[in-house]
């Protein structure tokens, strides 16, 4: 196993895993992003994201995508968008590797909290994440406004 930054001639076999994650959350048409937006989002002037892939024999197999945001309570922080491995690859050690990376990559970077989301109905990615010693924050919501919602807000809120 060979953990290792993400480079963009990767993007493809991210995309790969990014959509593979969208099937296992029965969200199978919910991917929108494309290959070139991986890679000039990824690696362009301003990048907007970071990712380890984790490759053996030469196959990307698994990825941590992770991006900075900032804290008015802590600074610093990393938000773990996908921690990502390939069915046939769970239970090598292979995520653990790239969870390790991570937290690593945010200790040598001085960076104050990490944080991500889980379902609660992936009993396994939850366990994984306690025994880790992370906590998850039972009375915090997630809040998303999509693209339609924005449209009309925009478009009705607004006026």
């Amino acid at each position: 196993m060979n953990i290792r930054k993400g480079k963009p001639e990767d993007m493809e076999a991210v995309l790969g895993l990014i959509q593979e994650l969208a099937d296992f959350e029965k969200e199978s048409n919910a991917v929108v992003v494309t290959v070139e937006d991986l890679v000039r989002d990824g690696f362009g002037s301003l990048p907007l994201f970071d990712v380890f892939v984790a490759e053996v024999e030469l196959e990307i197999v698994g990825i941590a995508l992770y991006y900075y945001r900032y804290s008015t309570w802590k600074g610093k922080t990393i938000h773990l968008e996908d921690l990502i491995v390939k069915e046939k690859m769970r239970g090598t050690g292979l995520g653990y590797a790239l969870y390790s990376e991570v937290i690593k990559h945010g200790k040598k970077d001085k960076v104050r909290r990490i944080e991500w989301n889980v379902l609660d109905w992936n009993r396994p990615a939850v366990e994984f994440y306690e025994k880790s010693g992370a906590r998850i924050l039972d009375e915090w919501r997630v809040v998303q406004m999509d693209e339609a919602a924005i449209n009309y807000f925009v478009e009705n809120k607004l006026k």
